[in-house]
């Protein structure tokens, strides 16, 4: 009996967490023991205190400082891969060893030579395998998309969207996102991999992306500016510009249509702007639940407990924008 038979036979899914760092305290952690047909079975981090510490608080039966043990554990049905993206493709690997379906945080690796490997592995071993691009299944990003849609904006033709973030405030100690060996290369891996993400959800796949980039801050190793170019296979143009050198913000993704636009910021929040072929707009406030990544979560339980689905994040939907990336980045 396969991994997802035996949870469709019991009715429940168990998790197994490989990582309890930040993302998961509010973002997506709580997200697993509120859904129905869902709970945590363990949680792993290399540092024992703050594993501990992370069990009693999110009301956890344990916890241990071991990968291998939680991926192997016979109470773990599912494993939710938490880490930094320098380990995702380890242990999604060791997941479908496993034979246990995996969900792993976005980017799905750090290149697409590892995830084209995990995505593999997956199918051969026959496990689903999903990727939290959390955004393809929240209320306002969907709202836009329906607007795409049901003719709101005339048909897409353009899309623009603008992220400018400030650098850190110590040089001396950035982060791991800031170290290629760990996050790599630069924000646009972990910020605007979202926006990418979530234009392929909404306008079809990317199928050209020319880039110009640039590394802007003296102590950084990796790319901290990037204009871009992009083609859809449907036919829509895009322009993109991602900056996290400099003091400015901005967040802004923009669809243009032959009878209107959408707007909306990828992270801030404020209201969907709708407007017609006339300058007109109508904002639209939808708000975000609590916990961001659980309308996704709630997607990846009901496929595998065979109530619903299909999940709108897999790995090969994660494998297309982990190409952009590259095209962006010049690893092509």
């Amino acid at each position: 009996m396969s991994s997802l038979e035996r949870i469709r036979q019991r009715g429940h899914v168990r998790w197994g967490f490989v990582g309890c760092g930040d993302v998961t305290e509010v973002k997506s952690g709580p997200a697993f023991a509120r859904i129905p047909g869902s709970s945590v079975s363990v949680v792993m981090r290399r540092d024992a205190e703050k594993a501990r510490d992370y069990a009693a608080r999110h009301q956890v039966p344990r916890w241990t400082t071991d990968a291998t043990e939680v991926i192997e554990s016979d109470d773990v049905d599912a494993v939710y891969v938490a880490t930094p993206p320098s380990s995702h493709a380890t242990y999604a690997l060791q997941a479908a060893a496993a034979g246990k379906p995996v969900y792993v945080e976005k980017p799905l690796a750090l290149d697409r030579t590892e995830g084209e490997a995990v995505v593999a592995a997956c199918e051969a071993a026959g496990v689903p395998l999903f990727v939290a691009y959390y955004r393809r299944a929240l209320p306002r990003f969907e709202f836009v998309r329906a607007r795409l849609q049901d003719g709101s904006i005339g048909e897409p033709t353009m899309v623009q969207c603008e992220l400018h973030q400030p650098p850190p405030n110590d040089p001396a100690a950035p982060g791991w996102r800031w170290r290629a060996d760990i996050g790599g290369d630069g924000l646009l891996m972990d910020l605007g991999s979202h926006g990418l993400d979530l234009l392929d959800h909404w306008l079809g796949p990317i199928v050209e992306a020319r880039s110009f980039t640039a590394r802007r801050l003296p102590w950084a190793d990796v790319t901290d500016e990037i204009v871009a170019a992009l083609r859809f296979d449907g036919g829509v143009l895009g322009s993109a510009a991602w900056g996290f050198a400099g003091p400015t913000r901005a967040d802004r993704i923009t669809v243009v249509g032959s009878a209107g636009s959408v707007s909306v910021p990828l992270f801030a929040d404020a209201p969907v702007r709708v407007c017609d072929e006339h300058g007109a707009f109508v904002e639209h406030a939808i708000a975000h639940p609590t916990h961001v990544q659980e309308p996704l979560i709630r997607t990846v339980v009901d496929e595998l407990l065979g109530r619903g689905g299909p999940s709108p994040s897999t790995g090969v939907s994660a494998l297309r924008t982990q190409a952009v990336l590259d095209a962006l980045l010049e690893r092509r």
